[in-house]
């Protein structure tokens, strides 16, 4: 078996300029994509979202290598992509704004208790899914919560009324010292 070492390593069929072009277009194309398909592929991937998922990348292949099979081509693709993200990651950090437009924002799915079901529709959530979090989140259900946001990234933030969380061990020794000390008060005056 001949190996064209040159061909392999050099032999790109397309300009690395169309090459750059073309992983950043799929990249942004993607983006998109993904914030438009909203926070719930991101929290709570099921079967179907990993079968989407897996053939994204499939599909958009040959839109980025074109008929380049070459490992420079290759690699050059793989830099991009990065480099893509490192410089939009950065940029969101700095501007608020962009952040935003690029990941959007916390969705409020529960209220003093209240799950509000239009947001829960909107971002794709079932009830088991929301439930499933809320466990996660050491909730029983919905009625134990102050706040519950899908946050950007797809991570369900929980806040649980003060009555429903755990106490620290630092609440329970001064607990215990308070009781402590009623106790040796009312023994005291005796």
């Amino acid at each position: 078996m001949n190996v064209d070492w040159a061909a392999l390593l050099t032999g790109m069929d397309i300009p690395p300029v169309e090459k750059i072009v073309r992983t950043t277009a799929v990249y942004l194309g993607i983006l998109i994509l993904v914030r438009l398909g909203g926070k719930r592929l991101l929290a709570q991937m099921n079967n179907l979202d990993l079968v989407v998922v897996l053939l994204l990348s499939n599909v958009v292949q040959n839109a980025i290598i074109g008929p380049d099979n070459s490992l420079v081509g290759g690699i050059l693709g793989a830099v991009v992509l990065v480099a893509a993200n490192a410089v939009l990651d950065r940029v969101a950090q700095r501007w608020p704004r962009i952040e935003r437009l690029l990941e959007g924002g916390p969705t409020t799915i529960i209220r003093d208790g209240e799950v509000d079901k239009a947001a829960l529709a909107r971002v794709g959530l079932s009830v088991h899914d929301l439930n499933a979090g809320l466990m996660k989140s050491g909730a029983d259900g919905p009625a134990e919560v102050e706040l519950a946001q899908l946050i950007p990234g797809g991570e369900l933030s929980v806040d649980l009324k003060r009555d429903e969380q755990a106490a620290t061990h630092g609440e329970l020794r001064d607990a215990v010292a308070e009781i402590k000390a009623y106790i040796d008060a009312q023994g005291g005056s005796r």
